[in-house]
């Protein structure tokens, strides 16, 4: 196994392309739960170029009844990237000083459970919520300051690189 670089320009720009539609490739989970973190898949995905395959603890996405929960679900999410020994995108978290454009923020509304996996597309310096920008799915957003989420906790991951074969 080996580490490339996260193509953070291609995460971006399908970021903004997709961030207030929906790419007829994947199944729209707006009426399932929501579709914040498919969108934030699939933009990982134009960034790293690869998907994990591993059963059930990977991060892939064939078809609505062919993917990983990683790939839909917040948390699990946050633990395959945080975890990820396998191919695919990996992460650590980290805090606001600590992310740029291509990254990840995800956000617990009653201070409990993560609820919304947000990309990031700009971040002021210095850092601050008013001017970290977010692109997301479920209330449409591109450019969206952070802090017009009525948020409890926030966590960040910074993508650190991508593992291949």
């Amino acid at each position: 196994m080996r580490k490339k670089t996260y193509d953070r320009e291609k995460a971006l720009a399908y970021a903004h392309q997709w961030a207030f539609g929906r790419n007829p490739q994947y199944y729209d989970f707006e009426r399932l739960g929501g579709d914040c973190t498919n969108f934030t898949s699939q933009v990982l995905y134009a960034g790293s170029g690869v998907m994990n395959p591993t059963p059930t603890f990977g991060w892939y996405y064939y078809s609505l009844n062919n993917r990983a929960p990683a790939w839909t679900g917040v948390e699990y999410l946050y633990r395959f990237l945080v975890n990820n020994k396998g191919i695919g995108p990996v992460a650590v978290e980290t805090d606001m000083y600590g992310v740029v454009p291509g990254d990840i923020v995800q956000i617990s509304f009653d201070g409990n459970v993560f609820a919304h996996s947000p990309v990031i597309v700009a971040v002021g310096d210095p850092p601050d919520p008013s001017n970290i920008l977010v692109a997301a799915h479920s209330y449409d957003a591109d450019y969206r300051p952070l802090d017009t989420y009525d948020y409890k906790k926030l966590r960040f991951l910074h993508i650190t690189h991508v593992n291949v074969w």
